[in-house]
């Protein structure tokens, strides 16, 4: 197995303060980016191409089936920073019911019952998360979005960790998410924890495919995961109050433009479109659901290890239609206390790092510190 760094934060190059200007430095690009987008969004394709990859043949015991999915996810991620995966082994019927798990969250939680489990009980952004506690960028404060958020706990590992996980703040008290009493909501863990399971495996499986996709042993992150932070969410966006294509109502965004933060992000969507991407012309791409499909896209550390090579892309969720909107997020994170910085065979001869060493977990807590509004955290 190729040597990684995997120390304690204790020891890590990265600060507080390093990190903070990390993460104020990603507002502030996504601003400039912003500012330059076109307000619209396009189901043309063509022009810039959001990819379907089998993951199939990456369960193979061929070394080389492996190593062209790989191939599929390198170029994805050095265009797009976006694809869609099929056959990646989430039974259809766990998928689904995780969807109504999502539809009855929010639907038959009692009002009483949310508030017991809001986010302002928790202090690492666990929880219920009403519209208005959160805003994913400050440019966009009108958001319609609610969610429901939770973090890993050993009990929700099939692989058990190595009982060493901590917490985005370095705290090695694990277990801090809020749920809601199985009185309140018969099902609901045990339905959510099945899930968890199964993508969490899927991610470290995918983590695997991105080290083939940088020509890296294929274990080469495995000491990065051996107890990985992995939040999910259940997020609701209402029906729009005037379905149509265009133009965009600045109160009708559902979730602001944004670049994710961790490694990457599986997202399960139901069937209503919302999601777009922004691409490098700065027009607004409608990323239409796949059926069967998972959408994955890289975030901010990836981007960072390959020294800005991966896109960490710009993206938001605007619901034009006359249906609720629900999706899954799971952002896969390496371990919290491990540190992130460019992989060595990322730079050519005389390059140099864009991006300084920053600790994982700090520098997630960072860039969620930036999301909140008054009265929030």
């Amino acid at each position: 197995m190729a040597e990684v760094a995997s120390t304690s934060s204790n020891s890590l190059p990265s600060t507080k303060s390093d990190s903070l200007a990390a993460a104020i430095e990603v507002q502030n690009y996504l601003k400039a980016r912003l500012s330059a987008s076109k307000n619209s969004a396009s189901n043309d394709s063509g022009k810039w191409e959001i990819p379907i990859i089998d993951l199939t043949p990456s369960f193979s015991p061929s070394l080389s089936n492996r190593q062209a999915v790989a191939s599929q996810i390198h170029q994805a991620c050095i265009t797009t920073g976006f694809f869609y995966i099929t056959g990646h082994g989430i039974p259809q019927e766990i998928c689904n019911n995780t969807l109504a798990l999502a539809e009855r969250f929010f639907r038959e939680l009692t009002p009483e019952a949310k508030e017991k489990i809001h986010m302002k009980h928790s202090d690492h952004f666990r929880g219920y998360e009403p519209a208005s506690w959160t805003s994913t960028n400050e440019y966009e404060t009108k958001e319609t979005k609610e969610g429901f958020n939770w973090g890993y706990e050993t009990g929700l590992d099939p692989s058990g960790g190595d009982g060493k996980y901590v917490e985005l703040d370095g705290s090695s008290e694990a277990g801090k998410n809020l749920w809601p009493e199985e009185s309140e909501l018969p099902g609901f863990y045990a339905g959510i924890a099945q899930y968890y399971g199964q993508v969490l495996q899927l991610s470290r499986h995918i983590f695997r495919l991105f080290a083939l996709s940088l020509s890296l042993p294929e274990d080469y992150f495995e000491p990065l995961v051996t107890h990985p932070g992995g939040i999910a969410r259940l997020i609701n966006y209402p029906a729009s109050r005037n379905p149509s294509p265009l133009p965009v109502d600045d109160e009708e965004i559902g979730l602001g433009a944004h670049s994710d933060y961790e490694c990457f992000t599986l997202l399960l969507q139901d069937s209503t479109p919302g999601l777009e991407i922004l691409s490098p012309s700065g027009q607004w791409i409608a990323a239409t659901p796949v059926e069967g499909g998972i959408v994955v896209n890289v975030a901010d550390f990836l981007m960072r290890w390959t020294n800005g090579r991966y896109k960490s892309t710009v993206h938001r969720v605007v619901n034009r239609t006359n249906k609720q909107r629900y999706s899954i997020p799971f952002f896969f994170s390496i371990n919290y206390d491990a540190k992130v910085e460019t992989l060595p065979g990322c730079l050519a001869e005389g390059e140099v790092s864009k991006y300084p060493p920053i600790t994982a977990g700090r520098y997630v807590l960072d860039r969620l510190g930036l999301t909140l509004k008054t009265g929030g955290y």
